[in-house]
């Protein structure tokens, strides 16, 4: 079992936001952030007050995320972007609302002191003595702490306080992933009931210290527990009053998260084979589950359904069938001609999601068309005919004579297909020189399910950088290491078996984790896949992260291998859909059921036979078992049954 967590995010727009410019305007965009990682950047409206986005996302995160950010920022050419305001959700109040957020929320002021990243690893221990019991607490490191200084790092300690009493760490100069190893101890009174404070600070020589965070732990508990370890979350200081919400203006949201136990595949399989029987039926069915299906599904989630029913069905071959049966249906039960397709029914939904695709084929793109939907194999012959007839009438209308460039475009049309493409600037780490950004060049780099290779120009001969199945890793590198941002490392083996890592860097933050994603994507599968890894650069001889002196050395910090964006041509994920048609069913299980009383108590119901095995023959009554037994499947797992969707959506109020 698996616990799959994605984020929808749609920012809509803004309204009444203070001007930034003097020109008595704002020039504003929204960057997203989770867990002070910034994910996505909006457009730029340019001279507004009242901005409209209307930009949608998917992310898939790890459960273990903690919150997600929305700032408004001011836009400027000559200085550094203003901030306006925020709005900041955990992930605590959206999973107590599947159904998610949805309405305008005032932005807020930007606090320094709310602003921490990072965690801090401890080892907590009550040490029993003849006389007296002690405290001790052993302060390890820590990792993605904020950059609090200007060059893109910060000089970290720790004051560990309690009973009035501090004792401070050393201090980590230039560093976002310290070690310490430093420990404290603190007489520790009977029944106490102070708590210990362990803070993380960025030291300053001229001005005062910035607050990186702290963690407080209740003493009492330690004591009853007598040793705790681990890697604890960084919080903000709330000590503070609660600062009034000005004028700052408010942002429409939806946010919505998404939390998936997804059990093995087999468990699945049940369902998905009586669902299938049924399609293949059609309207011989007896027990007509589709039909059924979209009676009890609410118009608020139609859509849903109707595009994870089709998803179900393409994995198995079955689109066609599922469609012909909708219409079938559609027409059966419609008597004005005019009203065909026209309601908000399975059959229009579905349809819409599936000519969702039927853009490829304009792109004249045949190996972009295949590699981003592989259901629509069976159409290639006659696409590559059509595409074929129109690229050489194009070329007789505009007299191209250049023959060896239109070979060279034929042969890579014929390679595999890519899965994303476009300009990176490359740099590979060689001796124990500077590592600057004017060291970076530019290239076309193409990603494909075989390799990721580069060329000069788009329609140069590629050569290949790494093998796919070599890459261990894809994450991004600090900003310090180069001087510049928005740069990522990929991590690989060579023929030879060593390590080696590609430095590359793109040209905005929604470009870096476009990239970011597609690696990890394509690469999910592969062996000796990295969980820790360095964000730093082994500069002379060193790590400009951690300043550990082994090259060899463990990561300092976590991969990031499921943090991924989701993209319109990600490949099916079976297990997935099929986990989410059961908790939509399960959700109307009480209709279904009520749905079989009746009737099974109508004038024409027969006894029900037993089918092969023991289980009904009656459809309605397979589906009932089957959902009871993927129940049982999931209160038996660890986590527990998945709950139930709610009623309604939380709205954010002005």
């Amino acid at each position: 079992m698996a616990k799959r967590s994605s984020l929808f995010i749609r920012i809509v727009e803004g309204k009444n936001l203070p001007a930034k410019d003097i020109t008595g305007s704002s020039d504003p965009y929204c960057i997203v952030k989770v867990d002070n990682e910034p994910i996505i950047r909006t457009a730029t409206v340019w001279k507004t007050l009242c901005p409209f986005w209307g930009e949608e996302y998917q992310v898939h995160l790890l459960p273990t995320f903690h919150s997600v950010a929305f700032y408004v920022m001011d836009e400027d050419a000559l200085s550094r972007d203003d901030i306006i305001g925020k709005v900041c959700l955990t992930r605590d109040t959206l999973a107590t609302h599947p159904k998610g957020f949805s309405g305008w929320a005032h932005l807020t002021e930007v606090d320094p002191d709310e602003e921490v990243q990072g965690e801090i690893h401890l080892r907590l221990e009550v040490v029993r003595g003849t006389r007296a019991c002690r405290l001790r607490c052993s302060v390890l490191e820590a990792r993605d702490l904020a950059p609090k200084d200007r060059n893109g790092a910060s000089d970290p300690f720790v004051r560990v306080r309690y009973n009035g009493r501090t004792q401070e760490t050393s201090i980590v100069k230039k560093s976002r992933y310290p070690r310490w190893n430093e420990t404290f101890e603190f007489e520790l009174e009977e029944g106490a009931a102070e708590a210990l404070c362990v803070e993380a600070w960025d030291w300053d020589l001229v001005s005062r210290n910035d607050f990186l965070g702290k963690v407080v732990f209740n003493v009492q508990r330690l004591q009853a527990a007598q040793q705790e370890e681990g890697w604890f979350q960084l919080q903000p200081d709330q000590s503070k009053s609660q600062r009034e919400e000005g004028n700052l203006g408010s942002l429409q949201l939806e946010v919505r998260l998404r939390d998936e136990m997804v059990l093995p595949s087999g468990c699945y399989q049940p369902l998905v084979q009586l669902l299938c029987r049924e399609v293949k039926l059609g309207t011989q069915s007896p027990g007509q589950l589709i039909l059924l299906i979209e009676e009890t599904t609410s118009t608020e989630c139609r859509q849903d359904v109707a595009t994870t029913l089709l998803k179900l069905f393409l994995g198995q071959g079955l689109a066609k069938d599922f469609l012909d049966l909708l219409f079938q249906l559609e027409l059966g039960r419609t008597s004005e001609a005019n009203t065909l397709f026209r309601s908000n029914s399975l059959a229009s939904k579905s349809m819409e999601s599936f000519l969702k695709a039927v853009q490829n084929v304009g792109n004249m793109d045949t190996p972009a068309s295949r590699a981003k939907e592989a259901w629509m194999e069976p159409l290639q012959p006659t696409v590559r005919q059509g595409v074929a007839q129109l690229k050489d009438f194009i070329t007789k209308l505009v007299d191209i004579q250049e023959k060896e460039e239109l070979d060279l475009q034929r042969a890579l049309s014929l390679q595999a297909p890519p899965v994303k493409e476009g300009p990176l600037f490359i740099h590979r780490t060689k001796g124990k020189g500077p590592l600057m950004s004017s060291s970076f060049k530019k290239l076309h780099f193409s990603l494909t399910t075989e390799a990721l290779s580069f060329a000069k120009t788009p329609s140069s001969k590629k050569s290949t950088l790494i093998k796919l199945a070599h890459i261990r890793a894809a994450e991004k590198v600090e900003e310090k290491s180069f001087g510049s941002s928005h740069v990522m490392q990929v991590i690989y083996t060579d023929d030879a078996g060593r390590s080696q890592t590609a430095y590359l860097q793109c040209k905005c933050v929604n470009e870096l984790n476009q990239w970011l994603s597609a690696l990890r994507k394509v690469s999910i599968n592969n062996t000796g896949l990295l969980g820790s890894y360095h964000p730093g650069v082994f500069r002379g001889d060193k790590w400009s992260c951690c300043h550990q002196r082994d090259k060899t050395d463990l990561g300092c910090d976590k991969t990031r291998s499921r943090v991924t964006l989701q993209e319109w041509n990600d490949p099916l994920d079976h297990d997935l859909e099929a986990q989410l048609i059961y908790r939509h069913l399960l959700g109307v299980e009480a209709t279904l059921r009520e749905k079989h009383r009746q009737l099974s108590a109508g004038p024409e119901a027969g006894p029900v036979l037993p089918g092969p095995g023991g289980a009904p023959e009656d459809p309605l009554a397979q589906l009932l078992q089957v959902l009871q037994d993927l129940r049982e499947a999931h209160r038996s797992s660890p986590a527990g049954s998945p709950p139930l969707e709610p009623s309604r959506v939380l709205e954010l109020q002005t």
